[in-house]
């Protein structure tokens, strides 16, 4: 939980649809992925503040069957290149394919690891080492607003007449990092 100069490891947890690329129709292939204006810089300024860099993505849509966690995890996969070509390292990417009303009957279940529940970030704590309570969640729904009272989440306006955020745009973000 520290890091080699004996201060907590902190990460930012990043929403993947619509706080990394624009959340358009259950983007699933590199060809979908459309990068949100900014997110690169806003990554290394957050790794130059200390954080570690996490992805956490509920993934309805292999529940519902219109892709597979393979898809996800080759997705993931170009994703942690495309940053790494830019010099940011992500340290994990996090998803759960699981929703109550699949239409896939092995994904059909309420998951912990369904966000708001914690149990992505969980895992990511113990697997990375890192200390939540020193630890930030930055998403694009309410939903996004993880079940971790010792964990801060704050959601970025996103499309449509939304009400619900705590800040206009991602890097605004940084005024609390």
């Amino acid at each position: 939980m520290t890091t080699q100069n004996g201060m907590p490891k902190k990460a930012l947890f990043l929403d993947r649809d619509g706080v990394i690329n624009e959340d358009t129709h259950y983007p699933h292939k590199p060809e979908h992925i459309i990068f949100k204006p900014g997110i690169f810089d806003f990554c290394r300024a957050a790794a130059a503040r200390g954080y570690i860099l996490v992805v956490v993505t509920n993934q309805a849509g292999v529940a519902k069957g219109r892709f597979t966690e393979q898809d996800v995890c080759a997705l993931h996969l170009w994703m942690k290149r495309q940053f790494a070509d830019r010099g940011i390292d992500i340290a994990g990417f996090y998803y759960c394919p699981y929703h109550k009303n699949a239409a896939v009957p092995e994904y059909r279940r309420d998951s912990d690891s369904r966000k708001p529940k914690p149990g992505m970030f969980l895992a990511a704590a113990r697997e990375l080492g890192i200390d939540l309570r020193y630890s930030i969640m930055v998403g694009d729904k309410p939903s996004d607003r993880i079940e971790l009272p010792e964990m801060k989440s704050y959601i970025i306006k996103g499309r449509g007449d939304q009400t619900e955020f705590d800040f206009e745009k991602l890097e605004d973000v940084l005024s609390v990092l």
